[in-house]
Formats: structure tokens, C-alpha cells, sequence
């Protein structure tokens, strides 16, 4: 009986640690909100978190195609200052093994940023490699 109960605790002290760990959608959802958020609240440390050293952002500027490394554009761009106003929405999270896609909407006063996030999970975090976007 006491080896029932010590079996029995053992499996639900594990059962707990195995069910409180966040599954890939929520990784995937925190690595882009830290993107979402860093941008709204003019924050470069807590966007960079999002991305990988290496990620791209790509899009077109005038109707020329542009090819960026995302931190060093987001280096020059957010600085600190006041929150934006601005609304954030994550359209979709698509998730096959350890690679991910998600769309983003930015709303602003008088315009969106539709971005397209491409996501590898590298040493078991979710990072963006790259991204393109468009402004309608």
C-alpha cells in the first residue's frame, strides 16, 4: 500500500511539471508579442528578444525590392520615447514541427503594416528568421 502511495504521488508531482509547460503556440505567440510589444512601446530589448541575430526583413520601398537584416533596421528605427498608438492583432499561428509562420496586423490612425513572421525553433526557442510586410 505505502509503495501505491509513494508511485502515486511520484506520477502526479510529474504529471504536473510535464502539463505546465507552454506549448508551441504559446511560444510561438510570446515570441512574436514581444515583437508586437517592443514596436508599441518604442522597447529595441524586448523587440530583439523576437528575432534571430540573422533574420531578414524584406519588402518593397517605392516599388524597389529591400533586403535588411531586421535588428539593425529596428536598431535605427525604435527609439525611447511615449507608447504608440497603435493596435496589435495576430491573425494566425501556423505551427509543422519546428517551423512556424504567423500573420500580424498593425493598426494605426490611417494605415496597417500586414507583417508575415517565418519562425525556427533553435535550441528549443521559437525565433523570427524572417520577415516581409506590406502597408495598405
Amino acid at each position: 500500500m505505502k509503495k501505491l502511495i509513494v508511485v502515486i504521488t511520484v506520477l502526479l508531482s510529474t504529471s504536473n511539471v510535464i502539463f505546465a509547460q507552454k506549448s508551441d503556440y504559446q511560444l510561438v505567440e510570446e515570441t512574436v508579442s514581444f515583437y508586437l510589444d517592443g514596436g508599441t512601446n518604442n522597447d529595441y530589448e524586448t523587440l530583439k528578444k523576437a528575432f534571430h541575430e540573422n533574420a531578414t526583413m524584406k519588402f518593397n520601398r517605392k516599388g524597389e525590392y529591400v533586403e535588411v537584416n531586421a535588428l539593425d533596421f529596428f536598431k535605427k528605427v525604435i527609439k525611447p520615447g511615449p507608447k504608440q498608438n497603435r493596435k496589435t492583432h495576430i491573425v494566425y499561428i501556423n505551427i509543422t514541427g519546428d517551423v512556424a509562420s504567423a500573420k500580424l496586423q498593425i493598426d494605426y490612425e490611417n494605415f496597417s503594416f500586414i507583417d508575415y513572421m517565418n519562425l525556427i525553433k533553435i535550441d528549443n526557442q521559437w525565433k523570427v528568421v524572417s520577415k516581409i510586410f506590406f502597408r495598405k
